[in-house]
């Protein structure tokens, strides 16, 4: 992979990562147009990695006070973060149990494309839950829930913050506050996935580890733009419209393979 083609795959995921189209499968699908074939899931981790980091600069405020919170003892502090726990249960069991079979996922496009029109529909569930989600945080059951979400959008093509948001939402979870708990539970599975990857890391080339670091730069820059107009679209309201724009990656996606044989 050139520094070039980093460039433009970390920007992809960047943008797609907050925005509920599936950054993962973005990833897939832009390394098939340009043919790159990667071994392992070594950059896709590395530019997670980078939007990880865009979320600990945009939530700061709030991991400060739940730190905090927690160094004081403070109940509502240690709740939330049991939750953020509970939550994060299942995508380690998925890491765990299931790690060849989800890379292998990496490696096909059909996967990607069925995936995208799953995410559409779980996606437009929001049009009706949306409005009525009130609650300022998910109580445990939800917490359990939104992290079975999480697991199975390790797949890619699942958007892991629409399937998280939308599980949320489906739960009466107010917007913002699933967006926030969705965004600080990927802190936890992101970074576990790194210390996963470290061994892969330390064993690369110099160039290789070139690619992931422009490629990181560009996810982190890109990544905060678009957290910033995730937000902004819950507050509007018009969550459910990418729902659209799924369904016809996915079924773009499948045609193109059908017609490639």
């Amino acid at each position: 992979m050139s520094p070039a083609e980093a460039v433009l795959l970390g920007i992809l995921q960047g943008l797609t990562e907050f925005l509920p189209v599936s950054s993962s499968g973005h990833l897939v699908i832009g390394e098939a147009l340009l043919g790159i074939h990667e071994e392992g899931i070594l950059f896709e981790i590395a530019v997670h990695a980078a939007t990880l980091v865009a979320v600990v600069l945009f939530y700061r405020r709030r991991i400060g006070e739940l730190l905090l919170g927690a160094l004081r003892r403070e109940g509502s502090a240690l709740a939330y973060g049991a939750k953020l726990a509970l939550a994060t249960l299942p995508a380690v069991a998925v890491a765990l149990l299931l790690r060849d079979f989800v890379e292998a996922q990496f490696e096909s496009p059909v996967t990607v494309g069925w995936a995208l029109l799953a995410t559409g529909a779980l996606l437009y569930t929001t049009r009706f839950t949306l409005p009525r989600a009130s609650l300022p945080e998910p109580g445990y059951a939800a917490a359990l829930a939104i992290g079975c979400a999480q697991a199975v959008a390790i797949l890619p093509g699942i958007s892991r913050s629409g399937a998280t948001v939308a599980t949320a939402l489906a739960l009466g979870v107010a917007p913002l506050a699933a967006a926030e708990f969705s965004f600080l539970l990927s802190i936890v599975a992101i970074a576990g996935a790194v210390v996963l990857a470290l061994p892969d890391a330390m064993a690369a080339s110099g160039e290789r580890l070139a690619s992931l670091g422009v490629g990181g730069a560009a996810a982190l820059l890109s990544g905060v733009a678009a957290l910033w107009l995730f937000l902004r679209l819950l507050r509007s309201r018009g969550f459910h419209h990418f729902a659209w724009y799924c369904w016809a990656a996915g079924g773009v996606l499948l045609v193109v393979l059908s017609l490639r044989g």
